[in-house]
Order: C-alpha cells, then sequence, then structure tokens
C-alpha cells in the first residue's frame, strides 16, 4: 500500500482526534492536511506504525494550534461555541458510545475548560483507548505525568457533565414543543421544558447580534427566547428540526440560508442547556435548502 493510500486509511482517525481537539473542521482539516505533508516527507520504512506515527503528529499538531487558537478565544466577542456538525459531518473510525458521547456540544463545551495537555491526553487515553504509555509519548510527556493529567481530566469533566442519553421520541417531543412554544411566544409552556438552573450560550462571533454573556435560569431563557422571536426573527423563518452533534437541534432557515443552529441538551425530560450558534462563519458547512 502506497503512503497516499496508507493516509488514506487513517484519515478519519485524524480527523476525529483533531475536532475533538480544537472544536473546529476548518483548523482540524488544516491539521490533517499538514499531517499529510508531513507524512509524505517521511520515509515508511523507518516508521514502526503508520497509525501511531500519524495519530502523534496531528495531536502534537493541535498542541501547538491551540496557543494561537486560545489568543483569538481571547478576543472573541461573547461566548465562543465549537462549530456544528450535522449528522454525517465527520466520518468516524467506528461507532463506539464514547465516540459519539464526545462529539455532543455539551461535552466539547467542558473539554474548553481543560488545559490543552489534559484535553489531549483524556482524549486519546479515554475516547481512542491508547493506553498510557502510547498516549505519554503523543504528548511528548513521561508516563507519570499523563496520568496526572487524565486523573485531572477526569475529575473536572466527571464534576461538570453528566451523561444522560435521551430516547429519540423524547428528543424530537422536547425540540417540537420548545418551538412550537417559542413560535407562539408561550412563556409558560416554555418554563415547563426547561430545568431551573437551565443555561442559555449564545455565540454571534461579533458578526451578528447575541447574548453576550450566558443566560441562566428557565425564566430568564424563556423570556431571552420569546423575546428573540419577537424582535428579530423574521416571520418567514424556517425551522428544521434535526441532529447536531449528536444531539437534539434545530436549524433556522431564512431565504434557504442557516441564520442559526440551536442545539438542546435534554436530559430527563428537560433541556438543561441550549447552544445557539449564529456566527455566520461557523455555518458555512451546514448547507442550504
Amino acid at each position: 500500500m502506497n503512503q497516499v493510500a496508507v493516509f488514506a486509511e487513517h484519515r478519519p482517525l485524524l480527523m476525529s482526534i483533531a475536532y475533538r481537539m480544537l472544536g473546529s473542521r476548518a483548523d482540524a482539516e488544516d491539521a490533517v492536511q499538514e499531517t499529510f505533508l508531513r507524512w509524505q516527507a517521511t520515509n515508511p520504512g523507518e516508521v514502526k506504525s503508520a497509525k501511531a506515527f500519524l495519530a502523534t503528529v496531528v495531536t502534537r499538531l493541535c498542541l501547538d494550534q491551540f496557543k494561537s487558537a486560545r489568543a483569538m478565544r481571547e478576543v472573541y466577542v461573547g461566548p465562543w461555541l465549537p462549530e456544528p456538525l450535522p449528522p454525517g459531518g465527520l466520518a468516524e473510525p467506528d461507532n463506539k458510545v464514547e465516540l459519539a458521547e464526545s462529539l455532543t456540544m455539551a461535552f466539547l463545551v467542558v473539554l474548553e475548560s481543560l488545559s490543552p495537555l489534559e484535553r489531549a491526553a483524556f482524549l486519546l487515553h479515554e475516547v481512542f483507548d491508547y493506553d498510557y504509555g502510547e498516549t505519554a509519548e503523543m504528548i511528548g510527556k513521561s508516563e507519570t505525568n499523563c496520568r496526572q493529567l487524565i486523573h485531572r481530566a477526569k475529575e473536572h469533566i466527571a464534576s461538570r457533565h453528566r451523561r444522560f442519553d435521551p430516547t429519540q421520541e423524547e428528543s424530537t417531543r422536547v425540540t417540537a414543543q420548545f418551538l412550537e412554544a417559542a413560535k407562539t411566544g408561550d412563556i409558560t409552556d416554555l418554563m415547563a421544558i426547561l430545568a431551573e438552573d437551565v443555561v442559555l450560550t449564545s455565540d454571534g462571533g461579533g458578526k451578528v447580534r447575541a447574548a453576550l454573556n450566558l443566560v441562566h435560569g428557565a425564566d430568564a431563557i424563556a423570556r431571552f427566547v420569546v423575546g428573540v422571536v419577537r424582535k428579530s426573527m423574521p416571520a418567514n423563518t424556517v425551522h428544521q428540526i434535526t441532529e447536531i452533534n449528536h444531539q437534539p437541534a434545530f436549524l433556522s432557515y431564512l431565504d434557504g440560508k442557516v441564520i442559526a443552529a440551536t442545539i438542546l441538551d435534554v436530559r430527563g425530560g428537560l433541556i438543561r442547556n441550549l447552544y445557539i450558534v449564529a456566527n455566520p462563519e461557523k455555518l458555512t458547512r451546514i448547507g442550504v435548502i
């Protein structure tokens, strides 16, 4: 098998690692492309495992890229959210439950609170099943240091992320109820499906109007959503229920163009988090109708 074919075989894995590290398909593709260039400049006969070599290269490139990405996010207007992924938006190497869970918007937001090394070590070990020794070598740290990084990451994630997989029926029902209540302006119906401690994160990136701070609580969020629909949502806006990042969601279209992606974190029949991505630069890959 030639170098191009070998790389193509492992490309889904590399994209999976890079997107989870960077939260952006565009940035992930840049990292994967640079990995390909470095692979082409390598003598395959000197590489024991192409998979390990390529995964190490893309991981270290992502760690390097994090430095500039973090600097940009410090001056980002309002909250920053990962680029939303529609169904099939990322080819995965297999269908592990951990892979799907680690793609949810709720999980990716928690990952943002980790240091780059903690994030890399956690993902490689817990999601992609590399052992401690392999993970340590990939991130360029000792195995002892690697174990400490993973332990801290697991504790942090456990304290902030509660996993609950709603059924497809429940997801569709709650999403439809949310849309109907928002369109009719029924605050009481909205609050009935919002957890008391629900949090809304809205990412406009300074490109479009969006909440510059997190919105907390069912009452505040219900009034915020109704206000947005009444004041800022044109009457001819079309909403399409779908799935984004393996979570229930809907896309809002205006004249056939996506203007917002709303992702619902549903647990126990209630919405625990609402993520609204309205930055047009993050919606270019969602598609048009």
